[in-house]
């Protein structure tokens, strides 16, 4: 799309036709013979003497060109432009981390999918978050697990391909058989450190206890909410077992409570689908578009034009005054022979 970006600038169109009409044309005054007794002759003849002066006449050509310079000189100091498609830039206003843990006990196969059929707990983590990743396309989505020690996957970032790909080559056992929560809260606070998003979000799984952690949850929980964290817990798992295996609902329930955010806990897949759902709910998709414009900028071109005008007016005014003294002088040549 063609703008002018000061378009006003097109009234001083008529500007040369007031100077036409409003003012005395241009008279170059030159040297005259001197007459004795002239003003003595003129109030004889019962004239008034002016002043002499000579009006340089225009040819066609500058009568032409004129106009069309003057035009295109308004045209270059209204500032063409040409606009092109706006672009649109999503900048997400959530960073959204899931801490997964890949204990040992993930292995364990005692989840019922939608199908009544057993799988292990890993499996079913798996298929509910990659579908829950599908449908967040606006977050900044990063990726952490933890078992003896809590590790980084994924930085926060739009590419949701590598998210999925992560979640797909989780294996438990693959960052130790224990359970270091509180130590997975305190990285997860670590990797928010960058994050410039107004609201930042945790989505903790465990099916354990901790077991591992130099800090305590509790005390990562309420350094999560100094730092304007709001961690979501989920607690999977056999809520029956014993010994490392039991699942400690009160310190999750403790979590979600220190930092604003929720517990939920899931027995079998279809719960976990129930639980995700309700996450999108409270958690809803939030970004912002931002749109821009680029402009080219185009008055080079009618003043490049004008320029260009002027001077080829001036080479044909010398190649016609050229043309004249050369005839002029063959002509004197042929009179003198």
């Amino acid at each position: 799309m063609y703008q002018l970006e000061f378009s006003w600038v097109l009234a001083a169109l008529p500007l040369p036709l007031l100077v036409w009409w409003l003012l005395p044309p241009y008279r170059e005054e030159s040297a005259s013979v001197r007459l004795a007794f002239f003003g003595d002759v003129a109030h004889a003849a019962g004239l008034q003497p002016q002043g002499g002066a000579v009006i340089l006449k225009t040819n066609w050509l500058q009568k032409a060109l004129a106009p069309l310079c003057w035009a295109l000189i308004v045209l270059a100091m209204a500032r063409p432009q040409f606009v092109e498609p706006p672009i649109q830039k999503v900048q997400p206003a959530r960073d959204l981390l899931l801490a997964l843990d890949l204990s040992q006990s993930m292995d364990t196969k005692d989840f019922r999918n939608p199908q009544g059929q057993l799988e292990t707990r890993v499996a079913a983590v798996r298929r509910v978050v990659d579908s829950f990743v599908k449908r967040r396309p606006g977050d900044r989505i990063g990726l952490l697990v933890f078992g003896d020690a809590p590790y980084p996957l994924v930085p926060f970032t739009l590419d949701h391909v590598t998210v999925l790909t992560m979640i797909q080559e989780m294996l438990p056992g693959m960052a130790g058989p224990r359970t270091a929560l509180g130590d997975a809260i305190g990285l997860g606070i670590k990797m928010f450190d960058a994050s410039k998003a107004p609201e930042k979000v945790v989505i903790l799984h465990t099916d354990g206890k901790d077991t591992a952690s130099t800090m305590p949850p509790d005390r990562a929980a309420e350094i999560a909410k100094d730092h304007g964290i709001v961690v979501h817990t989920v607690g999977i798992g056999d809520p029956r077992a014993t010994g490392e295996a039991e699942l400690d609902v009160a310190t999750l329930q403790k979590i979600a409570d220190t930092t604003g955010g929720r517990y939920f806990f899931g027995e079998d897949e279809t719960q976990l689908e129930q639980i995700y759902a309700t996450l999108d709910q409270i958690t809803p998709e939030n970004f912002k578009t931002l749109s821009w414009r680029p402009k080219r900028e185009l008055f080079q071109y009618p003043l490049g034009a004008a320029v260009l005008a002027v001077l080829a007016y001036h080479l044909v005014m010398f190649l016609l005054v050229s043309v004249r003294r050369l005839t002029r002088r063959d002509q004197a040549r042929a009179v003198t022979t």
